[in-house]
């Protein structure tokens, strides 16, 4: 996988991540600079560990999945792309008064948003990806994308979130479609 596609993996990962920040953005309109940092580090952490915590496991079937790996890593993007993309046309039920550094919620929303990286992670093994690139580009792009969506939530409100999460899928499902044509061809 070339580096390219790893941001765009990155980015369409963190959209999810996008989504909340936003909402923290407008649950907290007086949010400074420092206490978004806390926010976008704790989202970049596990954002950018869960993969790493999947390719470790994935390491464990690599030789089962071998010969059908391009199919797996295609089923698990356009799942996850699919979840994202019916997510957003959800109604959801938010708390408005919900307080993003409190740390069990801050540490909910960092587990919530990055688990479906977990399931990334695994393919990764079947695309032999340096998993030490893996996590910086995605832990630094996580941080960039939440950092920018607290900005957008303190100045747009909710309304881009749901946008976010439908770009964010459709992303994912086209780097699968790249994968398994590539590995196809």
């Amino acid at each position: 996988m070339s580096v390219l596609t790893l941001i765009l993996l990155a980015i369409g990962l963190s959209f999810d991540t996008f989504a909340v920040s936003i909402s923290c953005g407008v649950a907290r309109k007086h949010i400074i600079f420092w206490e978004a940092i806390k926010i976008a580090f704790v989202f970049a952490v596990f954002q950018s560990t869960m993969p790493l915590i999947g390719w470790a496991l994935g390491l464990s079937v690599k030789r089962f999945i071998e010969p059908i790996d391009h199919w797996i890593v295609l089923a698990l993007l356009s799942i996850i792309g699919l979840k994202m993309i019916t997510e957003a046309f959800e109604q959801k039920n938010e708390k408005k008064n919900f307080d993003p550094l409190n740390i069990r919620i801050m540490l909910t929303l960092a587990v919530a948003t990055s688990i479906d990286a977990l399931v990334i992670g695994m393919s990764f093994i079947a695309l032999n990806i340096n998993i030490l690139i893996a996590y910086i580009i995605i832990g630094f792009t996580t941080f960039l994308i939440a950092m920018l969506g607290m900005l957008f939530g303190k100045k747009l409100g909710i309304l881009i979130g749901k946008k976010m999460e439908i770009i964010g899928g459709l992303i994912l499902i086209g780097i699968g479609l790249k994968i398994a044509i590539e590995h196809s061809i």
